[in-house]
């Protein structure tokens, strides 16, 4: 068989007749024996033998006769309008002596057209051409559209790295100014995520404070190097300032650029009037953990003096993973402490830094936060 033939071959359409009469069947065999070229034709004496036949080579057109013993032509557009394979499928019905409402029920039940029985070979020939056609039409349709909306994916998801990557960069911009501090970051933003997922957070909540978490810090941006880098003890004027890091980093994070508004104007985007056009939930988790990742579950903390559940669950996440990984990395001022240490001392902090339940799953899940710390233990440059 030459490549001419197999091309033909797959090029043919296939068409599925169902009757319960065999004589009308092989008369439709004998009267299209001149579209075997054409058409595969394939034929069921029951609905239930024309799903089986639908479902192992799913047909292009389908001509079913109405009446028909146990299943008649109703059910036969009920079922293959559920299956995946074959609902988009032309479906043309054989009337007979159906009445007006019972061919109205028959196109609201999804059949592609309607003829009247006895058949006419050049009418029956037409209406499945017809069908085919449009059968054609509507599957070139149906893969533009999907080939559109993979596109559509494919830039949102490259969309989406870039942002993610721009925050992650941004991450590591703000603790280049801080002392060497090493991964930090990277191990708070997965300490976080291991304690989301304990915890049983929704998975798009726990994906923000994964990527938030990095940012908790940001803020130090704007603190003056005499006294983020200062290596003694701050006055209480420095200690003033150094506080104001947490609205520094909320305001970074969630107030709008100024002049992109009149450069976006300018661009033909027209800004939301009542809304902040430039907030998105992930800046909006992130400035929230900048803002309140210094409170403290008996309101002893900073910068609002928030105080149990007040404190966004973000803020009390962070603020656990951001102690842990404090008291078990090596700074200037201080060794790092063991896990046993830094447990320790965070369970004499329970009930008034930390949330009891939170740091009940931290100890639970520390062979994971464990492994995080040996995964990202390089310095602040890896």
């Amino acid at each position: 068989m030459d490549s001419r033939q197999d091309l033909k071959m797959v090029a043919k359409h296939r068409v599925l007749f169902v009757d319960d009469d065999a004589n009308f069947l092989n008369g439709i065999r004998r009267s299209l024996r001149n579209f075997r070229d054409q058409w595969d034709l394939a034929f069921a004496e029951s609905v239930d033998q024309a799903i089986g036949l639908a479902q192992f080579d799913p047909p292009d057109v389908v001509v079913s006769d109405y009446l028909m013993p146990l299943k008649n032509g109703f059910d036969l557009l009920r079922e293959m309008r559920t299956i995946p394979t074959v609902q988009n499928t032309s479906i043309i019905i054989l009337t007979g002596n159906m009445d007006a409402t019972a061919k109205r029920k028959a196109l609201d039940l999804g059949a592609t057209d309607l003829l009247n029985k006895p058949v006419d070979r050049e009418d029956l020939i037409a209406r499945i051409r017809n069908s085919l056609r449009l059968k054609e039409y509507e599957d070139t349709i149906r893969r533009h559209n999907q080939e559109l909306e993979q596109r559509v994916r494919q830039r949102t998801r490259q969309l989406e790295l870039s942002r993610l990557d721009i925050i992650w960069r941004l991450a590591k911009a703000g603790e280049y100014r801080d002392e060497q501090t090493g991964n930090h970051i990277i191990r708070v933003g997965h300490y976080s995520r291991i304690i989301c997922e304990q915890l049983g957070l929704p998975p798009g909540l726990t994906h923000k404070i994964f990527l938030g978490a990095p940012l908790h810090d940001i803020g130090k941006i704007g603190v003056p190097d005499a006294i983020l880098l200062k290596k003694g003890k701050l006055s209480p004027e420095q200690r003033a300032v150094m506080m104001k890091h947490c609205e520094i980093g909320s305001n970074i994070l969630l107030k709008p650029p100024i002049g992109l508004s009149r450069y976006l104007a300018c661009m033909g985007f027209v800004a939301e009037q009542s809304t902040n056009q430039f907030a998105n939930p992930l800046l909006q988790t992130a400035a929230s953990i900048a803002m309140g990742h210094h409170e403290k579950w008996d309101g002893s903390g900073y910068p609002q003096g928030l105080s149990g559940e007040a404190i966004p669950v973000e803020c009390r996440i962070v603020a656990l993973a951001d102690v842990y990984d404090a008291l078990r990395s090596k700074r200037t001022y201080k060794t790092e402490y063991s896990v046993k240490k830094s447990l320790e001392i965070m369970r004499g902090n329970a009930n008034t830094h930390f949330e009891p339940r939170l740091l009940n799953i931290l100890e639970n899940s520390i062979d994971q936060i464990e492994a995080i710390l040996s995964d990202y233990s390089g310095d602040v440059t890896s």
